[in-house]
């Protein structure tokens, strides 16, 4: 969205807030032996605490609060009572809601206890690139260079990025226009970032697949050549300077 005043501005922070403290939390929370549907029934109770609605919840009737997605699984995990966390399990969650008609979107991943399983290279990689491209956007830069940054970076720790997978416009909706943030150049596309706006940018980083695909159940997603997939998410405000992360409340 495009921020026009200050009413909007503090909008955007305290919803920001709201989804940073809850990331932070359920990351806080999450132990071996406890099931996805327990940590995400917690963040659910800290939304509710703010008066704040769960964005897929609420928008597209996802069977969950957040979405807590384990190993093998890239995005979208559907929290389940079956899922029950493991030492060394590589985990995501990824929280967006709504407070007083403002959203925002933020995620990340992350290894849960002792790295056994040696995923937190992948974990810091895709921490990393976030912030290399966060910290290179700025008002009339184009979208593009953002995605070729991204995978250059990928590349040069030895990974892929997810192709299908993509930041967006956050606000007003959940997903607004800019509506394609790759993790990958477009060519054709001129698109340029907007001073004064409002975007979640997020990284897809993989050590196998470049795209997610859909599993049976219409919501999981999973990389098209196995192995596993990091990601890390900001909403931000863009400015001609440095831009705003908003969502530093979940210490990502």
């Amino acid at each position: 969205m495009s921020i026009t005043k200050e009413s909007e501005l503090i909008g955007m922070k305290r919803i920001s807030e709201v989804v940073g403290t809850t990331l932070k939390l359920m990351r806080e929370y999450a132990q071996v032996g406890m099931s996805t549907k327990e940590l995400d029934e917690y963040g659910a109770g800290i939304l509710k605490s703010y008066g704040a609605k769960s964005a897929p919840y609420e928008t597209y009737g996802f069977p969950g609060y957040s979405c807590i997605s384990v190993n093998e699984v890239a995005a979208h995990g559907i929290p389940s009572e079956k899922v029950i966390l493991k030492e060394g399990d590589l985990v995501n969650i990824d929280v967006s809601a709504e407070l007083n008609g403002f959203w925002s979107d933020n995620g990340g991943s992350f290894v849960l206890g002792r790295d056994i399983h040696n995923h937190q290279p992948l974990v810091d990689a895709s921490k990393n690139i976030l912030y290399k491209a966060i910290n290179a956007i700025k008002g009339g830069v184009k979208i593009a260079d953002i995605g070729h940054l991204i995978e250059t970076e990928a590349r040069k720790s030895g990974y892929r990025v997810i192709k299908n997978l993509a930041g967006h416009g956050v606000g007003r909706s959940l997903h607004e226009e800019p509506s394609d943030i790759l993790n990958y150049r477009v060519k054709s596309n001129r698109e340029r970032f907007k001073e004064n706006t409002t975007v979640a940018i997020e990284t897809f980083i993989s050590t196998h697949s470049t795209i997610a695909v859909e599993r049976n159940d219409g919501w999981t997603l999973v990389g098209n050549k196995g192995g596993y997939v990091t990601q890390h998410e900001h909403t931000i405000l863009i400015t001609d300077d440095a831009p705003v992360i908003l969502t530093e409340r979940n210490g990502i």
